[in-house]
């Protein structure tokens, strides 16, 4: 006689430690709400880590919000789904599919499903959303927009967010907007109710509870960040063209300027902002601006690289400090406008006709591109040429917890070599393109600077060295010899590598650098509970400093974690150090979504066993 067991179903329990992720449709009001949750938990005391996953049109395409919840704070994405809470019928299937054995589905039950549209591995709560709505608004948008707000405070109930907490939050939105504040609360206290009355028998192991893990850090995207950093490293001048992700830079930097650039007493405005009327246009501007000596930078992103290379060109070769700021996304072509990846790595780096190399940053957050910013107006000044920021959607347009910005105000910009009308008064020689003192940058003046002296033809070919037209071999092989000095000269200026060293002695080492950064700190740390120790790198700016290739010299094998299909960084490193290529080892991720912890160990640890047993069969 055979008989069936019924194993009871298993809960995921967790306290301060879940993923929980919103499907919604584009359009809906849900943004705001999902970002109301995930400030809720923060100011409990607990690290978030939310990624709003919305589509390139303006409404009606499936959008999700993913809350990394976890008081260790990890600021990377884990990977995997604990609480899904399904409000998008077009994606049901994945949703549920995406769940870990165990999780949580929320769903609104107003309309029946069959049982095939569930699982028999996850436990589901029903919450008759549209009904509920239908009874207390008769506005169509009303019932739309506060069905987001009644399920916040559903999951207020089930999973232990205070909701006094979210009362508080709305207070500070809605201040002087009482009638909006109102209805808000009685949205929330709908779900708030039902919940203690009706989802009892639901019961959920996932919980907040209060901590004090999130200390002085602030909560910003690295978009604002930047921007910031801009104002505050002395940029007067900004023309862009509109190009997701990289808008709200220029927004904000407007926005800014409204506060710090207006002088009080005039009204006048101390910027000038342009938005162009294409890319073309706008570094155009921006390297006439720099050419006359104001700090001024442009934002864009991939494709925006594409049509500005000429004018990149130019700077560089007439050696004109020009800050870019580039927000990547997915390409080629139109490719991915509102998903992440690192693949703009060789474009920039190498941008432009002929023999070009310019300096790349890459920040790992929002309080590096606050930093990064700010030196990249410095370093174009005192290295003038371009300077890019190299930035990407994940950091860009996503909040993250972040040290706080610091400022120093004695901090005085630093211009570079720039010659006064007391130096050429007093006789001093002045060369435009003149390499002095060994270092391959030039002294420049200022347009206007001196009546009769200092001045020169600003010019995209070649010349000598006192900017007199040359097309004579000797004249050229001294520029680009030159150029190239520079570049060496701005390997000791730019922000220098991060290292981390392995619990023990290693044969292995691990490259990366930007945005995966946060996931990177996590899976070196699951590695190396594992067994696996690897020596870490995070690199911060191209070209590559001394260290960089001692720490390929020290080890054998070395993993670079990027994410595009054609491993861009690694290609750099081979490029650029003339390193064997068979020492470097692919980490790549380029769905379009962030790296996850889980992505990386799970690549490292499988090349690492394979290589092991390998070793061991050779033997």
């Amino acid at each position: 006689m055979n008989v069936r067991m019924h194993l009871p179903l298993p809960h995921i329990e967790a306290v301060n430690d879940f993923v929980i992720k919103f499907a919604n449709v584009n359009g809906s009001g849900s943004a705001s709400a999902n970002e109301l949750f995930a400030k809720a938990i923060l100011r409990m005391g607990v690290p978030v880590s939310p990624r709003n996953i919305f589509p390139s049109n303006i409404q009606g395409l499936p959008t999700w919000y993913e809350v990394r919840v976890t008081e260790k704070g990890h600021l990377g994405r884990r990977g995997g789904t604990d609480m899904m809470v399904a409000m998008n019928p077009q994606t049901w299937d994945a949703d549920v599919a995406e769940l870990e054995p165990g999780g949580y589905l929320f769903y609104d039950s107003t309309r029946a499903l069959p049982p095939s549209k569930f699982r028999d591995d996850i436990h589901v709560i029903g919450m008759p959303l549209t009904e509920i709505c239908n009874a207390v608004y008769n506005d169509p948008r009303q019932r739309q927009l506060f069905k987001n707000i009644v399920y916040v405070g559903a999951l207020a109930i089930l999973l232990g967010i205070e909701p006094e907490v979210v009362e508080k939050l709305f207070g500070e939105q809605y201040k002087g907007k009482e009638k909006l504040l109102a209805s808000n609360v009685q949205a929330l206290n709908l779900g708030c109710d039902f919940a203690r009355e009706n989802l009892r028998d639901k019961p959920v192991g996932l919980k907040v509870r209060r901590a004090d893990r999130v200390g002085n850090q602030i909560f910003v995207d690295g978009n604002s960040a930047a921007a910031l950093g801009c104002v505050y490293g002395g940029a007067t001048v900004a023309a862009w063209y509109p190009i997701t992700p990289s808008s709200s830079v220029a927004e904000a930097f407007q926005k800014y300027c409204a506060k710090f650039r207006v002088d009080p007493a005039t009204g006048q405005h101390r910027f000038a902002i342009v938005q162009a009327e294409d890319e073309i246009a706008s570094i155009g501007m921006v390297v006439g601006a720099g050419w006359n000596g104001a700090r001024a930078f442009t934002a864009t992103s991939g494709p925006g690289v594409s049509l500005m290379t000429e004018f990149i060109g130019l700077a560089y070769f007439a050696e004109i400090p020009v800050t870019l700021i580039n927000v990547q996304r997915g390409g080629p072509s139109t490719g991915m406008p509102t998903r992440t990846q690192q693949a703009d790595i060789l474009s920039c780096a190498y941008a432009s006709h002929g023999d070009t190399k310019h300096v790349l940053l890459f920040p790992e957050d929002p309080h590096e591109c606050f930093e990064h910013a700010a030196a990249a107006l410095d370093l174009a000044d005192r290295l003038q040429t371009p300077v890019f920021l190299m930035t990407d959607l994940d950091i860009g347009m996503n909040q993250r917890l972040c040290k706080p910005f610091e400022w120093d105000d004695s901090r005085a910009y630093d211009r570079g070599k720039v010659m006064t009308a007391e130096e050429l008064e007093a006789g001093k020689d002045f060369g435009r393109y003149n390499d002095v003192d060994g270092d391959g940058i030039p002294w420049r003046t200022l347009p206007g600077t001196h009546p009769t002296k200092g001045s020169y033809f600003t010019r995209g070919t070649t010349r000598d060295a006192y900017a007199r037209y040359s097309e004579r071999g000797p004249d050229y092989i001294y520029n680009v010899e030159r150029l190239l000095k520079k570049f060496a000269t701005a390997a000791t200026m730019v922000p220098q590598p991060v290292s981390r060293a392995a619990a023990q002695e290693t044969e292995l080492g691990v490259i990366y650098f930007g945005s995966t950064s946060p996931a990177m700190h996590e899976a070196l740390e699951e590695l190396e509970e594992s067994g696996i120790h690897l020596d870490a790198m995070r690199l911060r700016a191209f070209p590559f400093a001394d260290s960089v290739s001692a720490f390929l010299a020290q080890h054998s094998c070395v993993y670079v974690v990027e994410q595009n299909r054609d491993a861009q960084m690694r290609s750099l490193l081979v490029n650029e150090l003339e390193i064997d290529p068979a020492r470097l080892v692919k980490v790549l991720h380029f769905d379009g979504t962030p790296i996850t912890a889980r992505f990386i160990v799970q690549a490292i640890s499988a090349h690492v066993h394979a290589h092991a047993l390998d070793s061991k069969e050779a033997a």
